[in-house]
């Protein structure tokens, strides 16, 4: 990796838990100097522009998280403990190395909405690709004979995904950690309904 190459990652890896924390709108070029020790010349040397840099801090948060539910789901044996390897990761994520902040896909869809359409366009990649992910899960596990062939892999990966997403909302909006337990329990009896 070239010079060049460690500043830009380094840049990142500071820059991305304030970006998932604080906010694409809310990190200031203050907070990245300060996060980094850099400059403004040296960051800006490295990144277009605050969009650049707030764009690879969000795929640096998604890698992170997409890296943790992997190996969950690659330490699995049925699909359907693959697909609670969600339920575990997302209710026990402070004992998880999870980004600062939280789930960078729910953070950043809800700010950007209106505001940063390539961010928006990143947040809804990620969403398809995770619905997509959560679809094969429920496809194999139903070729497997582990689910019934009558469940719709669409439908289930979307509502496993919204009720987790809005689990994380809840818990973040009330502090209430049993709020979190007591939702993926509700995606825990979805998916043990699926046999």
């Amino acid at each position: 990796m070239s010079k060049a190459e460690r500043t830009k990652q380094f840049i990142v890896e500071k820059t991305a838990p304030i970006f998932n924390t604080k906010g694409y709108a809310g990190t200031s070029l203050n907070d990245m100097i300060g996060a980094t020790g850099l400059t403004k010349g040296s960051i800006y040397g490295n990144f277009v522009n605050k969009d650049d840099v707030a764009l690879a801090a969000f795929d640096f948060n998604l890698k992170k998280v997409n890296t943790i539910i992997g190996q969950e789901i690659a330490a699995s044996s049925s699909y359907r403990e693959k697909l609670m390897a969600y339920t575990k990761v997302y209710e026990n994520y402070f004992g998880f190395p999870f980004p600062e902040g939280g789930c960078p896909v729910l953070n950043t869809a809800v700010e950007s909405d209106d505001t940063h359409p390539e961010l928006k366009k990143r947040a809804m990649e990620a969403m398809i690709s995770w619905k997509n992910r959560v679809s094969s899960l429920i496809e194999k596990g139903i070729e497997n004979k582990e689910f019934r062939s009558d469940v719709d892999p669409e439908q289930i990966a979307l509502t496993i995904i919204a009720t987790i997403e809005g689990a994380i909302m809840i818990t973040k909006l009330t502090g209430k950690l049993n709020y979190r337990r007591l939702i993926m329990q509700s995606v825990e009896k979805l998916i043990d309904d699926l046999k």
